[in-house]
């Protein structure tokens, strides 16, 4: 009989151990999944709203000449006369140099006699030709002969006309690196010439601001070393093609050349670029680059991943160009952890 007592007491014992067991692993279970999966997600948001961004346009950029000139060499040769130093003015066809020409002019003397020589040969077999002297082929050998010596006399008339080396321009002589005695080769750097008669600022502009400028628009320049002046300016150029890193060059041509030297740097500041209202979020809330931006937004229950264009940047805000309506709910916090359609309820 107490055998039989002590197995029931130990089944009995058993059993409550399995029922405890059970329930202990479902209610891990229940409590897992609890953990697990958040069915509800908190998030802030703020609503989509008209501003005005300031959006004023001012870039450093560089005073240019008008026209900025390398002289090259034509010929080769001893420098023979010097007649410039730099700072001084010249005008376009001012000789700046003079290369040794005697055996130049040696060739030209040679390239005349030719020419004159040939010139006769062919006046006389042109008469010969009407008499019927002469065959047709003995007058062709002669032409020939005519046109050769006359290009022999062109190319020696350049030639020595390429020992004066002129200026092709108007300006003032910013570099000279050869002097008298010197020897040059052709297609050597001789002289640098610039023209101050009108300065331009050049600036490059990003693109997504290149077509708020128009040639003629009026700009306010500034410089460093007269900080409180303002002089006026307008756009002469704008470039039609970017360079590698996206910019286009704009030219800007200065009223006032005699506050401005060549080479100095001056700030340019758009006025023609007006500000205006627009749709903007903050910058937090993009999900994705500004060139392929996506927000969230939310009725107040479910999240909705909307894709927008963006236009300017600016004091952490962004404008929206399109995708977006006035007032809409955009979630700027949480939304690193939702995707699209989650359920998410709004926090203040």
């Amino acid at each position: 009989m107490k055998k039989i007592i002590t197995i029931l007491v130990i089944l009995g014992i058993t059993g409550i151990m399995v029922i405890t067991l059970v329930n202990n692993k479902a209610k891990s279970e229940a409590k897992l999944k609890e953990n697990v999966i958040q069915t509800i997600f908190p998030v802030k948001v703020v609503n989509a709203q008209s501003e005005t961004l300031s959006d004023d346009l001012s870039l450093i950029g560089t005073v240019i000449p008008n026209n900025d000139i390398n002289v090259l060499s034509e010929t080769e040769g001893r420098i023979v006369k010097s007649n410039i130093e730099v700072g001084d003015r010249v005008s376009a066809g001012t000789v700046l140099f003079e290369v040794d020409d005697e055996m130049k002019k040696a060739s030209l003397m040679q390239a005349e006699a030719n020419f004159e020589k040939a010139k006769k040969d062919y006046d006389r077999y042109q008469e010969l030709v009407k008499q019927k002297a002469v065959a047709d082929a003995q007058l062709d050998v002669v032409v020939l002969g005519y046109k050769s010596a006359e290009s022999a006399l062109i190319m020696a008339k350049r030639q020595l006309r390429d020992t004066k080396i002129t200026s092709p321009i108007s300006g003032i002589i910013a570099n000279k690196p050869i002097n008298l005695g010197s020897n040059v080769s052709k297609n050597a750097f001789v002289a640098n010439i610039v023209d101050l008669s009108r300065l331009k600022v050049k600036i490059n502009v990003a693109e997504r601001d290149i077509f708020k400028l128009n040639v003629g628009d009026m700009v306010n320049v500034t410089t460093d070393l007269k900080p409180t002046m303002n002089f006026s300016a307008r756009i002469l150029s704008v470039g039609a093609k970017a360079d590698e890193a996206h910019t286009y060059p704009v030219e800007i041509l200065l009223n006032d050349p005699s506050s401005f030297k060549a080479g100095m740097f001056a700030r340019v500041t758009f006025s023609s670029v007006k500000a205006s209202p627009s749709l903007v979020i903050p910058r937090e809330a993009v999900i994705g680059s500004v060139r392929n931006a996506s927000v969230y937004v939310t009725d107040g229950s479910k999240a909705y991943l909307k894709k927008i264009v963006c236009g300017v940047e600016m004091s952490g805000k962004i404008e929206v160009v399109q995708g977006l309506n006035e007032g809409e709910k955009i979630i700027v916090t949480g939304q690193n952890v939702i995707n699209d359609g989650y359920n998410v309820t709004i926090q203040q």
